[in-house]
Protein backbone atom coordinates (compact mmCIF):
# COMPACT_ATOMS: atom_id res chain seq x y z
CA UNK A 1 0.00 0.00 0.00
CA UNK A 2 2.64 2.57 0.91
CA UNK A 3 4.29 1.99 -2.47
CA UNK A 4 0.73 2.90 -4.19
CA UNK A 5 0.77 6.04 -2.14
CA UNK A 6 4.56 6.58 -3.52
CA UNK A 7 3.98 6.34 -6.73
CA UNK A 8 0.56 7.88 -6.62
CA UNK A 9 2.09 11.02 -4.62
CA UNK A 10 5.03 11.18 -7.51
CA UNK A 11 2.60 11.21 -10.24
CA UNK A 12 0.57 13.95 -8.70
CA UNK A 13 4.20 15.48 -8.06
CA UNK A 14 4.75 15.28 -11.91
CA UNK A 15 1.04 16.48 -12.86
CA UNK A 16 1.81 19.63 -10.35
CA UNK A 17 5.25 20.63 -12.39
CA UNK A 18 3.31 20.06 -15.64
CA UNK A 19 0.81 22.49 -14.29
CA UNK A 20 3.22 24.97 -12.97
CA UNK A 21 5.52 25.11 -16.28
CA UNK A 22 2.37 25.86 -18.17
CA UNK A 23 1.33 28.26 -15.79
CA UNK A 24 4.93 29.77 -16.10
CA UNK A 25 4.71 29.65 -19.96
CA UNK A 26 1.30 31.24 -20.40
CA UNK A 27 1.80 34.20 -17.83
CA UNK A 28 5.23 35.18 -18.93
CA UNK A 29 5.76 33.99 -22.05
CA UNK A 30 8.87 34.15 -24.14
CA UNK A 31 10.95 37.29 -24.64
CA UNK A 32 12.14 37.35 -28.11
CA UNK A 33 15.60 38.85 -28.74
CA UNK A 34 16.56 41.45 -31.39
CA UNK A 35 17.10 39.04 -34.70
CA UNK A 36 13.65 37.48 -33.70
CA UNK A 37 11.68 40.26 -32.84
CA UNK A 38 13.01 43.09 -35.06
CA UNK A 39 14.56 46.04 -34.01
CA UNK A 40 17.73 47.91 -33.69
CA UNK A 41 21.41 46.96 -33.04
CA UNK A 42 23.64 49.79 -32.40
CA UNK A 43 27.36 50.15 -31.14
CA UNK A 44 28.49 53.38 -29.30
CA UNK A 45 31.84 54.60 -29.17
CA UNK A 46 33.09 57.22 -26.03
CA UNK A 47 34.91 60.55 -26.89
CA UNK A 48 37.53 61.54 -24.57
CA UNK A 49 37.62 65.73 -24.16
CA UNK A 50 40.12 67.56 -22.74
CA UNK A 51 38.75 68.01 -19.54
CA UNK A 52 38.01 63.57 -19.70
CA UNK A 53 39.28 60.33 -20.05
CA UNK A 54 37.73 57.21 -21.11
CA UNK A 55 37.73 54.92 -17.78
CA UNK A 56 35.77 52.47 -16.21
CA UNK A 57 33.71 55.65 -14.20
CA UNK A 58 32.83 57.19 -17.25
CA UNK A 59 31.89 53.92 -19.11
CA UNK A 60 29.36 52.83 -15.96
CA UNK A 61 27.99 56.55 -15.82
CA UNK A 62 27.17 56.22 -19.72
CA UNK A 63 25.76 52.90 -19.45
CA UNK A 64 23.35 53.97 -16.59
CA UNK A 65 21.97 57.20 -18.26
CA UNK A 66 21.63 55.11 -21.26
CA UNK A 67 19.52 52.24 -19.65
CA UNK A 68 17.38 55.37 -17.78
CA UNK A 69 16.91 56.65 -21.04
CA UNK A 70 15.93 53.67 -22.69
CA UNK A 71 13.79 52.49 -20.05
CA UNK A 72 12.05 55.84 -20.27
CA UNK A 73 11.00 55.16 -24.03
CA UNK A 74 9.37 52.18 -22.86
CA UNK A 75 11.03 49.93 -24.87
CA UNK A 76 10.64 45.93 -24.21
CA UNK A 77 13.58 44.16 -23.20
CA UNK A 78 16.39 46.13 -24.30
CA UNK A 79 20.42 45.07 -23.81
CA UNK A 80 22.97 47.16 -22.94
CA UNK A 81 26.51 46.36 -22.20
CA UNK A 82 30.35 47.28 -22.34
CA UNK A 83 32.31 46.03 -25.42
CA UNK A 84 35.90 46.93 -24.78
CA UNK A 85 37.50 50.18 -23.29
CA UNK A 86 35.32 52.78 -25.29
CA UNK A 87 31.97 50.72 -26.73
CA UNK A 88 28.81 49.90 -25.92
CA UNK A 89 26.52 47.87 -27.50
CA UNK A 90 22.89 49.04 -27.37
CA UNK A 91 19.87 46.88 -28.35
CA UNK A 92 16.40 47.53 -29.15
CA UNK A 93 13.78 45.45 -29.56
CA UNK A 94 10.47 46.31 -31.72
CA UNK A 95 10.84 49.80 -32.10
CA UNK A 96 9.34 52.08 -34.90
CA UNK A 97 11.94 54.45 -35.12
CA UNK A 98 15.52 53.26 -35.10
CA UNK A 99 17.09 56.67 -35.65
CA UNK A 100 14.52 58.15 -33.13
CA UNK A 101 15.89 56.33 -30.33
CA UNK A 102 19.20 56.52 -31.76
CA UNK A 103 18.74 60.85 -31.19
CA UNK A 104 17.51 59.77 -27.83
CA UNK A 105 20.05 57.90 -26.17
CA UNK A 106 23.12 59.12 -28.01
CA UNK A 107 22.73 63.08 -27.26
CA UNK A 108 24.93 64.97 -24.80
CA UNK A 109 22.05 66.27 -23.41
CA UNK A 110 23.44 69.66 -21.65
CA UNK A 111 20.97 71.68 -20.86
CA UNK A 112 21.81 75.62 -20.47
CA UNK A 113 20.51 79.11 -19.81
CA UNK A 114 22.08 81.43 -22.02
CA UNK A 115 21.84 85.39 -22.36
CA UNK A 116 21.07 87.64 -25.55
CA UNK A 117 24.68 87.58 -26.20
CA UNK A 118 25.19 83.81 -26.04
CA UNK A 119 27.09 83.70 -22.50
CA UNK A 120 25.84 80.80 -20.44
CA UNK A 121 24.26 81.97 -17.09
CA UNK A 122 22.91 78.63 -15.79
CA UNK A 123 23.12 74.72 -16.44
CA UNK A 124 20.70 72.01 -16.18
CA UNK A 125 22.43 70.53 -13.35
CA UNK A 126 20.11 72.68 -11.00
CA UNK A 127 16.65 70.66 -12.20
CA UNK A 128 15.30 68.16 -10.23
CA UNK A 129 12.41 67.00 -12.55
CA UNK A 130 11.10 67.69 -15.99
CA UNK A 131 8.09 66.22 -17.61
CA UNK A 132 6.26 66.82 -20.82
CA UNK A 133 2.77 68.65 -20.25
CA UNK A 134 0.52 70.91 -21.89
CA UNK A 135 0.00 74.76 -20.75
CA UNK A 136 -2.90 77.00 -20.40
CA UNK A 137 -3.59 77.12 -23.83
CA UNK A 138 -3.15 73.63 -24.33
CA UNK A 139 0.47 73.80 -26.19
CA UNK A 140 2.34 71.21 -25.60
CA UNK A 141 5.61 72.18 -22.75
CA UNK A 142 8.41 70.24 -21.09
CA UNK A 143 7.81 71.12 -17.36
CA UNK A 144 10.39 71.58 -14.71
CA UNK A 145 11.13 71.65 -11.16
CA UNK A 146 14.57 73.34 -9.88
CA UNK A 147 16.53 72.28 -6.56
CA UNK A 148 16.55 74.40 -3.56
CA UNK A 149 19.73 75.58 -4.90
CA UNK A 150 18.54 76.29 -8.52
CA UNK A 151 15.34 77.84 -7.32
CA UNK A 152 17.52 80.76 -5.74
CA UNK A 153 19.97 80.65 -9.01
CA UNK A 154 16.79 81.07 -11.07
CA UNK A 155 15.32 83.80 -9.19
CA UNK A 156 18.85 85.72 -9.48
CA UNK A 157 19.19 84.99 -13.34
CA UNK A 158 15.74 85.89 -14.54
CA UNK A 159 16.29 88.99 -11.85
CA UNK A 160 19.32 89.99 -13.48
CA UNK A 161 17.75 89.35 -17.31
CA UNK A 162 14.49 91.07 -16.47
CA UNK A 163 13.32 92.49 -19.98
CA UNK A 164 16.01 90.43 -22.32
CA UNK A 165 15.77 87.48 -23.89
CA UNK A 166 16.98 84.17 -22.28
CA UNK A 167 17.48 80.95 -24.98
CA UNK A 168 17.18 77.61 -23.44
CA UNK A 169 19.36 75.22 -25.22
CA UNK A 170 19.59 71.63 -25.17
CA UNK A 171 23.20 70.68 -26.34
CA UNK A 172 23.59 73.37 -29.44
CA UNK A 173 19.74 73.21 -30.30
CA UNK A 174 18.03 75.69 -28.75
CA UNK A 175 14.86 75.01 -28.19
CA UNK A 176 12.86 78.37 -27.35
CA UNK A 177 14.48 82.20 -26.53
CA UNK A 178 11.90 83.94 -24.26
CA UNK A 179 11.98 87.20 -22.70
CA UNK A 180 11.48 87.34 -19.21
CA UNK A 181 8.59 89.44 -18.17
CA UNK A 182 8.82 88.60 -14.53
CA UNK A 183 11.03 87.72 -11.71
CA UNK A 184 10.47 83.66 -11.42
CA UNK A 185 11.31 82.68 -7.73
CA UNK A 186 8.98 79.44 -7.75
CA UNK A 187 10.04 76.11 -7.97
CA UNK A 188 10.11 75.40 -11.51
CA UNK A 189 9.05 76.45 -15.30
CA UNK A 190 8.05 75.31 -18.37
CA UNK A 191 10.35 75.42 -22.17
CA UNK A 192 7.94 76.14 -24.64
CA UNK A 193 8.17 75.89 -28.33
CA UNK A 194 7.10 72.08 -29.24
CA UNK A 195 4.57 71.35 -31.96
CA UNK A 196 3.73 67.67 -30.84
CA UNK A 197 3.75 66.46 -26.75
CA UNK A 198 6.04 63.46 -28.09
CA UNK A 199 8.76 66.08 -29.06
CA UNK A 200 8.05 67.44 -25.65
CA UNK A 201 8.12 64.21 -24.06
CA UNK A 202 12.06 63.26 -25.84
CA UNK A 203 13.45 66.34 -24.38
CA UNK A 204 12.02 65.66 -20.87
CA UNK A 205 13.68 62.61 -20.98
CA UNK A 206 17.04 63.74 -21.74
CA UNK A 207 16.64 66.64 -19.45
CA UNK A 208 15.07 64.33 -16.59
CA UNK A 209 18.12 61.79 -16.85
CA UNK A 210 20.54 64.18 -17.25
CA UNK A 211 23.60 64.37 -19.26
CA UNK A 212 26.14 62.03 -20.50
CA UNK A 213 29.65 62.66 -18.97
CA UNK A 214 31.04 62.61 -22.35
CA UNK A 215 30.04 62.66 -26.06
CA UNK A 216 29.19 59.55 -27.60
CA UNK A 217 29.18 58.69 -31.61
CA UNK A 218 27.28 55.90 -33.35
CA UNK A 219 29.88 53.63 -35.12
CA UNK A 220 27.28 50.91 -36.34
CA UNK A 221 24.10 50.46 -36.66
CA UNK A 222 22.05 47.76 -38.03
CA UNK A 223 18.09 47.41 -38.08
CA UNK A 224 16.10 43.68 -38.16
CA UNK A 225 12.52 43.64 -39.62
CA UNK A 226 9.81 42.04 -37.87
CA UNK A 227 9.24 39.53 -41.00
CA UNK A 228 13.21 37.89 -40.74
CA UNK A 229 12.50 37.22 -37.28
CA UNK A 230 9.30 35.55 -38.31
CA UNK A 231 10.84 33.43 -41.14
CA UNK A 232 13.51 32.63 -38.87
CA UNK A 233 10.76 31.45 -36.07
CA UNK A 234 8.86 29.09 -39.00
CA UNK A 235 11.81 27.63 -40.13
CA UNK A 236 13.27 26.92 -36.81
CA UNK A 237 10.21 25.13 -35.78
CA UNK A 238 9.34 23.61 -38.67
CA UNK A 239 13.26 21.78 -38.41
CA UNK A 240 12.78 21.17 -34.67
CA UNK A 241 9.21 19.74 -35.03
CA UNK A 242 10.18 17.20 -37.43
CA UNK A 243 13.73 16.12 -35.58
CA UNK A 244 10.99 15.33 -32.66
CA UNK A 245 9.11 13.39 -34.55
CA UNK A 246 11.77 11.39 -36.35
CA UNK A 247 12.76 10.46 -33.01
CA UNK A 248 9.89 9.74 -31.72
CA UNK A 249 8.70 7.62 -34.46
CA UNK A 250 12.41 5.73 -33.91
CA UNK A 251 11.82 5.43 -30.47
CA UNK A 252 8.09 4.12 -30.45
CA UNK A 253 9.94 1.63 -33.41
CA UNK A 254 12.79 0.18 -31.67
CA UNK A 255 11.82 0.53 -28.16
CA UNK A 256 7.92 -0.11 -28.38
CA UNK A 257 6.08 1.06 -25.23
CA UNK A 258 8.85 2.63 -23.37
CA UNK A 259 9.58 4.14 -26.36
CA UNK A 260 6.11 5.72 -26.14
CA UNK A 261 7.01 7.01 -23.04
CA UNK A 262 10.30 8.48 -23.71
CA UNK A 263 8.32 10.34 -26.53
CA UNK A 264 5.62 11.54 -23.51
CA UNK A 265 8.54 12.64 -21.46
CA UNK A 266 10.31 14.65 -24.57
CA UNK A 267 6.86 16.45 -24.35
CA UNK A 268 6.89 17.34 -21.17
CA UNK A 269 10.59 18.21 -21.26
CA UNK A 270 9.90 20.91 -23.29
CA UNK A 271 7.13 21.80 -21.53
CA UNK A 272 9.34 22.29 -18.53
CA UNK A 273 12.61 23.98 -20.08
CA UNK A 274 9.63 26.86 -21.87
CA UNK A 275 8.36 27.17 -18.52
CA UNK A 276 11.82 28.00 -17.40
CA UNK A 277 13.05 30.35 -19.68
CA UNK A 278 9.65 32.23 -19.56
CA UNK A 279 9.94 32.03 -15.23
CA UNK A 280 13.76 32.88 -15.44
CA UNK A 281 12.55 35.71 -18.37
CA UNK A 282 15.23 34.68 -20.14
CA UNK A 283 15.59 36.34 -23.59
CA UNK A 284 15.29 33.91 -26.59
CA UNK A 285 17.44 34.47 -30.06
CA UNK A 286 18.00 32.35 -32.72
CA UNK A 287 21.17 30.69 -31.39
CA UNK A 288 19.15 30.13 -28.21
CA UNK A 289 16.56 28.00 -30.29
CA UNK A 290 19.78 25.80 -31.26
CA UNK A 291 20.91 25.65 -28.24
CA UNK A 292 17.53 24.72 -27.20
CA UNK A 293 16.92 21.75 -29.85
CA UNK A 294 20.65 21.01 -28.88
CA UNK A 295 19.67 19.97 -25.43
CA UNK A 296 16.55 18.82 -26.63
CA UNK A 297 19.02 15.60 -28.84
CA UNK A 298 20.76 15.61 -24.89
CA UNK A 299 17.40 14.84 -23.32
CA UNK A 300 16.96 11.71 -25.66
CA UNK A 301 20.15 10.37 -25.59
CA UNK A 302 19.19 10.33 -21.94
CA UNK A 303 16.88 8.69 -22.22
CA UNK A 304 18.62 6.08 -24.58
CA UNK A 305 21.32 5.63 -22.34
CA UNK A 306 18.63 4.65 -19.37
CA UNK A 307 17.24 2.13 -21.42
CA UNK A 308 20.07 0.21 -22.69
CA UNK A 309 21.40 -0.05 -19.38
CA UNK A 310 17.75 -1.44 -18.51
CA UNK A 311 18.01 -3.69 -21.54
CA UNK A 312 21.68 -4.78 -20.15
CA UNK A 313 19.90 -5.76 -16.63
CA UNK A 314 17.12 -7.78 -18.12
CA UNK A 315 19.37 -9.78 -20.70
CA UNK A 316 21.00 -10.81 -17.51
CA UNK A 317 18.32 -12.18 -15.56
CA UNK A 318 16.87 -9.75 -13.62
CA UNK A 319 13.37 -9.20 -13.21
CA UNK A 320 11.91 -5.36 -14.60
CA UNK A 321 11.96 -3.78 -11.31
CA UNK A 322 15.12 -4.74 -10.29
CA UNK A 323 16.31 -3.90 -14.05
CA UNK A 324 15.19 -0.74 -13.79
CA UNK A 325 16.70 -0.31 -10.69
CA UNK A 326 20.10 -0.93 -11.23
CA UNK A 327 20.07 0.37 -14.59
CA UNK A 328 19.61 3.96 -13.45
CA UNK A 329 22.29 3.43 -11.01
CA UNK A 330 24.48 2.43 -13.92
CA UNK A 331 23.00 5.46 -16.01
CA UNK A 332 23.52 7.95 -13.44
CA UNK A 333 27.25 8.57 -13.76
CA UNK A 334 27.26 8.49 -17.76
CA UNK A 335 24.72 11.23 -17.86
CA UNK A 336 25.94 13.04 -14.94
CA UNK A 337 29.60 13.17 -16.82
CA UNK A 338 28.15 13.98 -20.10
CA UNK A 339 25.72 17.05 -19.07
CA UNK A 340 27.59 18.38 -16.08
CA UNK A 341 30.96 18.95 -18.63
CA UNK A 342 28.64 20.87 -21.12
CA UNK A 343 27.01 22.51 -18.29
CA UNK A 344 30.80 24.01 -17.52
CA UNK A 345 31.05 24.51 -21.02
CA UNK A 346 28.05 26.63 -21.42
CA UNK A 347 28.86 28.83 -17.81
CA UNK A 348 32.41 29.69 -19.14
CA UNK A 349 30.79 30.46 -22.86
CA UNK A 350 28.23 32.81 -21.06
CA UNK A 351 30.91 34.31 -18.79
CA UNK A 352 33.13 35.12 -20.91
CA UNK A 353 31.39 35.86 -24.37
CA UNK A 354 28.78 38.61 -24.94
CA UNK A 355 25.61 38.82 -27.53
CA UNK A 356 24.54 35.51 -29.79
CA UNK A 357 27.21 33.40 -28.34
CA UNK A 358 25.96 34.01 -25.23
CA UNK A 359 22.21 33.26 -25.48
CA UNK A 360 23.20 29.96 -27.32
CA UNK A 361 25.42 29.33 -24.21
CA UNK A 362 22.61 30.29 -21.30
CA UNK A 363 19.54 28.12 -23.60
CA UNK A 364 21.94 25.56 -23.81
CA UNK A 365 22.65 25.32 -19.89
CA UNK A 366 19.69 25.72 -19.07
CA UNK A 367 18.27 22.99 -21.29
CA UNK A 368 20.64 20.21 -20.16
CA UNK A 369 19.97 21.07 -16.57
CA UNK A 370 16.03 20.34 -16.73
CA UNK A 371 16.79 17.43 -18.87
CA UNK A 372 18.55 16.01 -16.22
CA UNK A 373 16.20 16.58 -13.75
CA UNK A 374 13.45 14.88 -16.50
CA UNK A 375 15.58 11.99 -16.75
CA UNK A 376 16.14 10.92 -13.05
CA UNK A 377 12.62 12.42 -11.84
CA UNK A 378 9.85 12.24 -14.73
CA UNK A 379 11.30 8.80 -16.92
CA UNK A 380 12.13 7.01 -13.37
CA UNK A 381 9.08 7.52 -12.00
CA UNK A 382 6.91 7.05 -15.17
CA UNK A 383 8.58 3.75 -16.03
CA UNK A 384 7.79 2.47 -12.14
CA UNK A 385 4.32 3.59 -13.13
CA UNK A 386 3.80 0.93 -15.56
CA UNK A 387 6.16 -1.30 -14.31
CA UNK A 388 3.38 -4.06 -13.23
CA UNK A 389 1.84 -3.56 -16.13
CA UNK A 390 2.20 -6.29 -19.27
CA UNK A 391 3.52 -3.25 -21.73
CA UNK A 392 7.17 -2.71 -20.44
CA UNK A 393 6.91 -6.52 -19.13
CA UNK A 394 6.76 -7.64 -23.15
CA UNK A 395 9.77 -9.16 -24.46
CA UNK A 396 9.91 -6.20 -27.14
CA UNK A 397 10.09 -3.69 -24.89
CA UNK A 398 13.19 -1.98 -24.03
CA UNK A 399 14.76 -3.24 -27.69
CA UNK A 400 15.11 -6.28 -26.32
CA UNK A 401 14.50 -9.18 -28.95
CA UNK A 402 13.54 -12.83 -28.58
CA UNK A 403 16.51 -14.52 -27.39
CA UNK A 404 18.93 -11.47 -26.87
Amino acid sequence: MRYKQKKILKLVAIIALIGFAYFLFSYYGINLGLDLQGGAHIVLQAQETENREINDDVMTGIISIIERRVNQLGLTEPVIQRQGEKRIIVELPAIDDPNEAIDTIGRTAMLTFKNSSGEVVMTGDVINDASADYDQYGRPVVSFKLTKEGQKQFEKVTRRLLGQKMGIYLDNERLTNPTVQSVISGAGGQITGYSTVEEAREDAILIREGSLPVPVNVIARSTVGPTLGEIAIDKSLTAGLLGLLLVGIYMVFYYRFPGILAAIILAIYGLFLLGTLSGLQATLTLPGIAGLILSIGMAVDANIIIFERIKDEIKSGKTLRSAIDSGFKRAYTTILDANVTTIMTALILAYFTSGTVRGFAVTLGIGVAVSMFTAFFVTRNMLDLFSNTKLLKSDKAFGVRGGQ
